[in-house]
Parts: C-alpha cells; sequence; structure tokens
C-alpha cells in the first residue's frame, strides 16, 4: 500500500523552498531518495508479511491482469520491477513453468527474505529475488521475454532512464506490463488519510514532475515514455476495482502499519490529533461500507507496450 507524493517530499526541505508566496520544489538527489526509499520499505517490512492475506486479497486480480496482459508463455524469461514480497513474480513462475524463469527486483532486501520464503513455500524453483536498482539493471541486452511491474515505476527519480533499462533488456518481440496508480481523486482508499491530515499539517502540492504514487497517473505518461524509449504502446486503461477490509479498523490499522511514507507524518501529529486523525480516516472509509465490509474504490492505470521485432 503505497501513499502519496506528498508523503515522499521532505516537509522541512519544502518549507526552506517557499519564499515570498512562491513555491518551488527542491530538486531530489536520485541516489539519496532511493536510499530513503530502501530503508523506508525495510522498515515496514514485516507489517507486509502480517497483512499478506489481506494484501492478496486487494491485488490478486491486477497480478493475473499484468500476467495476461505481458502474454507469458511457458519457457519464458521474466524480470519483475519492485517485486516487494513476492507478487506478481511467484504468479509469473507458475506460468513459465519449470523450463522458464523469473528475476525479481526490488530495493528492499526486508521484503525479499519475505519474497523468497513464499517462494520456498510454494515449491518454485524457478524464480530468484535480487536486491537492485531497477534504473540501473546488470542484465544482458535482449534477456526476458516479458518486463511486468505493479506500483513500482512511479516511485523511481527517473522514469525515462528505467523505460531505457526496460527497453534494453527485453527481447525483440517481448512485453512490458506495468500497473501504477490513476487520479488521486479516484483512490479513497490512498487519499482519505491524505486529505484528512491535511487538517493538521501544511503539506506540500505534489509536483507531478517528482516520483510519487500518481506521478504517472495521467493517461500517455508512462506509455509515451516507453514509446521514446523505442517500444510500440498497446494499452493505456484505467482499470476500476475494490480494496476490500472486514471492517474500518483493518483498513486504518494495516495502512499505519504498511503505509512506509504515511508514518512519520502521523508522528507529528499530537496524542489528542493522532485520535482525531484516526477517528476521521475511520468514519471516511464507513462511508463506503456494504454488506460484506469496507469496500474502497482504487483506480489502476494499466500500460502494455511491446519492443518491436
Amino acid at each position: 500500500m503505497d501513499l502519496p507524493d506528498l508523503c515522499y517530499s521532505r516537509r522541512e526541505d519544502w518549507s526552506r523552498s517557499h519564499h515570498k508566496g512562491r513555491i518551488r520544489m527542491p530538486q531530489i538527489d536520485p541516489q539519496q531518495f532511493i536510499e530513503t526509499q530502501r530503508l523506508d520499505w525495510n522498515r515496514v517490512a514485516p507489517a507486509w508479511d502480517k497483512w499478506d492475506v489481506l494484501i492478496d486479497r486487494n491485488m490478486t486480480f491486477i497480478n493475473y491482469r499484468l500476467i495476461g496482459d505481458a502474454r507469458l508463455r511457458p519457457g519464458e524469461q521474466v524480470l519483475d520491477l519492485g517485486c516487494g514480497t513476492g507478487y506478481p513474480a511467484l504468479l509469473a513462475a507458475q506460468a513459465v513453468g519449470g523450463n522458464g524463469r523469473v528475476l525479481g527486483l526490488d530495493l528492499a532486501e526486508g521484503m525479499l527474505a519475505v519474497a523468497r520464503r513464499r517462494a520456498r513455500a510454494l515449491g518454485l524453483s524457478n524464480v530468484e529475488f535480487l536486491a537492485g536498482d531497477v534504473t540501473r539493471l546488470s542484465s544482458e541486452p535482449a534477456t526476458f521475454d516479458a518486463v511486468i511491474s505493479r506500483f513500482c515505476l512511479m516511485f523511481l527519480p527517473d522514469i525515462s532512464k528505467a523505460a531505457g533499462e526496460i527497453a534494453r533488456v527485453l527481447k525483440p518481440g517481448g512485453y512490458l506490463a506495468a500497473a501504477v496508480w490513476s487520479a488521486p481523486e479516484n483512490n479513497p482508499f490512498i487519499s482519505i488519510p491524505m486529505n484528512v491530515l491535511k487538517a493538521y499539517l501544511t503539506l506540500p502540492p505534489p509536483d507531478p514532475e517528482q516520483p510519487g504514487i500518481f506521478r504517472l497517473a495521467r493517461p500517455g505518461d508512462l506509455l509515451g515514455m516507453a514509446e521514446r524509449a523505442g517500444l510500440r504502446g498497446l494499452t493505456d486503461e484505467e482499470w476500476i476495482g475494490e480494496s476490500v477490509y472486514d471492517s474500518a479498523d483493518e483498513y486504518f490499522s494495516s495502512l499505519m502499519e504498511m503505509a512506509a511514507p504515511l508514518q512519520p507524518l502521523f508522528a507529528e501529529l499530537s496524542s489528542e490529533q493522532k485520535k482525531q486523525a484516526e477517528s476521521a480516516i475511520k468514519r471516511a472509509a464507513e462511508s463506503y461500507r456494504t454488506g460484506s465490509g469496507v469496500a474502497l474504490p482504487m483506480a489502476i492505470r494499466i500500460v502494455v507496450a511491446r519492443k518491436p521485432f
């Protein structure tokens, strides 16, 4: 569960850039940014393991969509960028079978440890999980039949560079299938906590050119980068789903434990403000209650491209 680019901005840096009514977003240091993300996601890796069943319940349909859009076949070689605790890489490993191979890359070794354990539990020996920077792939050119990615690319400091790397490592005819978050107004399960926190904190406006959850929400952004990297665009579609929770309490608890960028913002609140914010978030979630629980809409942008022969 990923939180908006507001969370990834250093608020103190933004404040220093706010002068005489003019807002100037600070330039990020790519390596420092990547290292901060590595630390953040390693910190919450145990929570992602704890909430594993909930994550699978809410994300499985996206995994299957990516596997289908990548046109995976037995025996193929697949790269999963930002694989986290294992999906969709593990599903891809099942799709390509024993004669195929899947490589999952992620920054956070803590996440990868969970992914490796899950692979062993499933008896999958054709998948490998490694820590690495997805903007600097070590693979040889034309190595993979498909590159898949679920909610990773929008957090990269240089997405165009990553697109170039994807094009480089794809075989001719290979597919890129990626899921990124669509517009915030269509994703209340993400936007609810940020809207509540705005009542207590002065948060910078999201910079559409900086890494963050909605960085690739606009139609054509990611597909355009893929095309400029030499791929042929096939799909750029907003896809609607739901993130389902047994209760507003489950939503809030999982959110606070898994959303690494949200935690430091909540820490800035007083004890009383934390209680008020928690109540407000739960009330907002309750407005989406159905007969089977709380179903928060989510909108995903699915982008598919292919490397020409």
